[in-house]
């Protein structure tokens, strides 16, 4: 999947590496403790259409890419979408493609059971 954002062709990749970023920037906290479970805590948000979690995964997407876009530039991307339709098929783009990914199929079919 590929996104023009601030006018830079940017492809997301829904593999290993976005699973590792993911837990990175968004990881689970308990006890004092973190735990890489970011995707785990992401999916049910993405589905509940919650922009910031958007934001995170299409940042996490990106690692690798050259140049690759920053945060804010994500979360600019996203606020300048001006019609709930065309962000609402964002979202719906986004989750597809990763329900597609071989890397995390397993975790979102055992999420849904």
């Amino acid at each position: 999947m590929k996104l023009d954002i601030q006018g830079r062709n940017q492809q997301l990749n829904f593999g290993v590496g976005f699973v590792r970023e993911l837990d990175r920037i968004a990881p689970v906290q308990t006890a004092g403790m973190e735990f890489g479970m970011g995707l785990i805590k992401a999916l049910p948000a993405l589905q509940t259409y919650d922009p910031a979690v958007l934001s995170d995964i299409i940042y996490s997407a990106t690692l690798g890419n050259s140049p690759r876009v920053g945060r804010q530039e994500v979360d600019e991307f996203i606020d300048s979408m001006d019609d709930v339709k065309t962000l609402g098929k964002l979202f719906d783009d986004v989750l597809k493609e990763i329900n597609n990914s071989v890397p995390v199929k397993v975790a979102v079919k055992n999420m849904k059971a």
